[in-house]
């Protein structure tokens, strides 16, 4: 059940507590009277509403076997025997309709690996459900179900750009198998990255989530689904006052994908991103940390295409500043391939605009990590806290490596400028101070101009395939 540590994938009602509304606090202080949000007595007519759009999910999944105790006459570990039917366990979340077509939303994680897949109504009636597609990445799903109980309740989508910490949230849901299970609280955070995914942007809430509460609506207090809970954050396994949910604004785009073609489209760039820091800000001969900054153009990619390079700044995509690399990656995931989009960088001391076509993301290749450099390299640069040696002829076929460019680190010195910046062994240094480095005594020079002039020096290294920047300070 869970994804990450601590982390439990699916929750105590929260009191409204008196208190002195401000408008009286400002006429007893001789202040002139501020408007104040008008806050429910309780949530009863809108649960009443959105009830019935509520569904519990039953997801019948392989069992698998555990191995029994040992002894005289007990079966061969795994403990079923040889002709017997495979065994199946009911897995229960939490759903919700959102169109009278009979259309259904729950967590990938509730419905994978099912082999049946049932519903049940708010009316007590149990029906089959079809798969209409999954998006692992966002742990999403969509159902349908054909034979919809006549006037059956539609849930409505609400903004959850809208919502801001503070306000109501009203989970309903399944947990433990008790359907119709309300709980209110507060949305605590937006946006939150819990590293379950790569499009974490999480609402964060204290309404009560537990087991079996997955795929369940959000509601804000106008009844509109704000989100679709998802996990809880436990050490225990039970709720702890931090749950979490796929925001609407994200869970709309990835519905409506699903229901229209089975699948998600992403956008694809094409480029390793890093995160701007003072230091890089510094060699880069920058005085703002700003942007991003590119690392490595993905060969005959959409940015390749587009005449981006590694060492630019991306600033802007369209009219959205762009702050850290996840920043661009969810906004260009979003976007439909084919998709023109228009980047501001930063190139040197120039600031352009480039257009971009953006192409289609696909499972990504693990790359093979670097060959063992040979045992008896003889280590140099020492004074920056590196032992490095000429990087071997196979391992510069395998980057595709021009002459006898680069240089193999074969121990970063603890507490050293290496070991600070992040170089670690087998990295391949290719570049420093923008320049390409044929061995290990280019990067010494380069370290020695750095240091007698104060100043970070710059390095592009290779790892795993991927090319990244980092700068050592004297």
């Amino acid at each position: 059940m869970n994804r990450f540590r601590n982390v439990a994938w699916s929750g105590a009602i929260v009191s409204l507590l008196a208190f002195v509304p401000a408008a009286i606090q400002a006429q007893e202080q001789g202040q002139a009277p501020q408007p104040v949000q008008a806050s429910p007595v309780d949530f009863t007519q809108i649960v009443a509403e959105v009830s019935p759009t509520v569904v519990a999910i039953i997801a019948q999944r392989p069992q698998r076997e555990r191995p029994m105790r040992g002894g005289a006459g007990d079966l061969p570990f795994g403990g079923a025997e040889p002709d017997a039917p495979p065994r199946t366990a009911a897995a229960q979340g939490s759903g919700f309709v959102i169109s009278e077509e009979g259309h259904v939303v729950t967590n990938n994680h509730v419905i994978q690996e099912a082999t049946e897949i049932e519903v049940l109504l708010a009316d007590g009636s149990r029906v089959p459900a079809e798969l209409i597609g999954t998006d692992p990445a966002t742990d999403l799903a969509v159902l349908q179900v054909d034979d919809l109980t006549e006037g059956t309740s539609v849930a409505s989508w609400g903004d959850s750009d809208a919502l801001l910490p503070g306000a109501w949230t009203i989970a309903i849901g399944s947990p433990f198998g008790l359907g119709e299970t309300v709980t209110v609280g507060v949305l605590s955070a937006r946006s939150r990255d819990i590293r379950s995914g790569p499009y974490d942007e999480f609402l964060q809430t204290d309404a009560s989530i537990n087991q079996g509460n997955s795929g369940g609506p959000l509601f804000n207090a106008q009844g509109e689904v704000v989100g679709v809970n998802t996990a809880i954050f436990s050490p225990t396994g039970a709720n702890v006052g931090i749950g979490f949910a796929v925001p609407s604004r994200l869970a709309t785009l990835i519905v409506d994908q699903l229901i229209e073609d089975g699948e998600v489209r992403r956008g694809l760039l094409g480029v390793n991103l890093q995160q701007m820091t003072e230091v890089l800000a510094e060699a880069l001969g920058l005085d703002d940390v700003q942007g991003v900054l590119v690392s490595q153009v993905v060969p005959d990619g959409p940015a390749d295409d587009a005449g981006l390079q590694m060492g630019d700044i991306i600033l802007q995509l369209g009219d959205q500043d762009i702050e850290m690399p996840r920043d661009l990656s969810l906004a260009v995931a979003e976007l439909a391939p084919g998709t023109v989009a228009v980047l501001t960088i930063l190139r040197g001391d120039e600031e352009m605009e480039v257009e971009v076509m953006i192409g289609e993301l696909r499972p990504p290749e693990t790359p093979d990590s670097p060959a063992e450099a040979p045992d008896d390299a003889l280590p140099e640069g020492m004074r920056l806290g590196l032992a490095l040696s000429p990087l071997p002829s196979a391992i510069r076929r395998e980057l595709d490596l021009p002459g006898s460019s680069g240089a193999m680190v074969q121990d970063v010195v603890p507490g050293s400028p290496a070991q600070e910046a992040g170089i670690r062994r087998n990295d391949v240094i290719v570049e420093a101070g923008t320049q390409l480095v044929d061995g290990p005594g280019d990067i010494s020079q380069a370290w020695s101009e750095a240091m007698a002039e104060d100043r970070p020096l710059l390095i592009r290294l290779l790892r795993g395939g991927a090319s990244l920047f980092v700068a050592l300070r004297p």
